[in-house]
């Protein structure tokens, strides 16, 4: 009990801290939260959950497989780069005073949880980020073959990247009421850290800092 309570502990500490760091889904679930509100916000984030614990499943049982399609993960960094110029474009409208513009999350009827989920699943970013962790995690003999031990790890993966995403959900909106910030400047603020987010995504797509890279360094520490 206390080797599954490690594995819960350390997945936990792990997504926590990688899922704090400014990115995409925690800026997006922000935007939600101070647009839509909270409910939409936090069923957006449970969609993303969702889609980054099944990536982390697969690649703990079919790590063969995503070694031979590594053509679906290039083509993934490149529909995550044009997701956040997307994003990127739509808050600058909106921060410019477009009022008829919207963020391209708000101008669709999906359900948050399946945006959440779809966001997800579109962006491979969370793939070579478990993929070591999960590689030293298994080296050390915190995460073992059973299937105890990766229902812990899930779980406290899941529980540490809710427990982040409130920090964007409540503390964007607790923010923005608290110092009187107007939506347009939110807007303008988060479409300058997608513009950053995206050209560093580039910047690493043509150094070969890329998911499949990290897929080879990994493929050994598994086998």
């Amino acid at each position: 009990m206390k080797s599954i309570f490690r594995i819960f502990y350390s997945g936990m500490s792990i997504s926590f801290f990688g899922s704090i760091v400014i990115g995409t889904i925690g800026l997006s679930a922000m935007q939600l939260s101070i647009t839509e509100g909270i409910r939409p916000a936090i069923n957006f984030s449970i969609g993303s959950i969702v889609a980054e614990v099944i990536y982390v499943r697969l690649l703990l049982v079919a790590l063969g497989w995503i070694q031979k399609n590594e053509r679906i993960f290039k083509i993934l960094e490149w529909v995550t780069v044009l997701i956040v110029i997307v994003l990127a474009i739509a808050s600058f409208r909106a921060a410019l005073g477009n009022h008829g513009a919207k963020n391209v999350m708000l101008s669709n009827t999906m359900h948050r949880f399946l945006l959440g989920l779809s966001m997800r699943a579109l962006s491979p970013a969370a793939i070579p980020f478990w993929l070591g962790w999960s590689s030293v995690l298994h080296t050390k003999g915190i995460l073992q073959n059973k299937k105890g031990f990766y229902n812990g790890y899930l779980l406290g993966i899941g529980i540490g990247t809710f427990a982040a995403h409130c920090i964007f959900i409540f503390g964007g909106k607790l923010a923005v009421e608290k110092l009187d910030a107007s939506q347009e400047a939110i807007n303008f603020i988060i479409g300058s850290i997608f513009s950053v987010t995206a050209l560093i995504q580039i910047w690493k797509i043509f150094k070969k800092k890329d998911t499949v890279e990290v897929l080879h360094n990994h493929q050994e520490e598994f086998e």
